[in-house]
């Protein structure tokens, strides 16, 4: 069901809540520099301690994603003790992120190595256990990139596990784990996916944000 722009195209919309949104989204993502130039245009104000924990978030984030995983594990658990003692999944996430690095660099030996020392333990829960047999999987393959489990080997893998990885830490400084932006449009998706719903048995195609995204 689409809804005509002229019901809510002349709805006033406060800058001051623009801007929120905007900086929302940029100390989520850890664009520091990006947010120094925005509140320096806008006027907001932001504490040098939140700037400062920004900067740090930003560089375990950025140790995740590019595969220095021990160095990003030893920076949260500074930042944030027991976050991850707490957060199995994600400590789980983090060494096999590890693991994965090492097969990728073709050091068998050494992955088979740490994961018999830091993952096995995770094998006494059962929910563990599949997820287990899959990273292990990737050893039998001269060229994991080729197994089934090469996803697991993906940027986009790495990128999901960074982003647990930033959205916890956020969690754990009692600061949204997700930007305003986001929270946005998960509403919006959620409203129109109900309207659609509705519209449906008129006949009317679902509701899909991408395409919505593009009129």
């Amino acid at each position: 069901m689409d809804i005509d722009p002229r019901q809510y195209e002349n709805i006033a919309v406060n800058d001051g809540d623009v801007h929120n949104i905007v900086m929302s989204y940029l100390e989520h993502n850890c664009f520091t520099d990006t947010l120094e130039s925005f509140t320096a245009s806008t006027g907001m104000k932001q504490t040098a301690n939140h700037l400062e924990d920004m900067v740090k978030r930003k560089w375990i984030y950025h140790l995740a994603l590019e595969g220095n995983v021990l160095k990003a594990i030893e920076l949260t658990e500074q930042l944030a003790p027991d976050l991850l003692e707490k957060n199995k999944d994600l400590h789980f996430d983090l060494l096999s992120l590890h693991f994965v690095g090492l097969v990728c660099s073709r050091k068998c030996t050494e992955a088979l190595e740490f994961a018999q020392t830091k993952l096995a333990p995770f094998g006494k829960v059962q929910k563990y256990v599949e997820k287990l047999e899959d990273f292990m999987a990737l050893l039998a393959y001269n060229e994991p990139e080729k197994s089934p489990m090469f996803h697991l080997l993906s940027l986009e893998y790495r990128q999901q596990v960074s982003d647990s990885l930033n959205r916890a830490i956020l969690a754990n400084s009692n600061l949204p784990s997700y930007s305003a932006v986001e929270r946005l449009i998960q509403q919006t998706t959620v409203v129109r996916q109900c309207l659609s719903q509705e519209s449906n048995k008129e006949g009317h195609p679902p509701f899909s944000l991408k395409d919505f995204m593009k009129s």
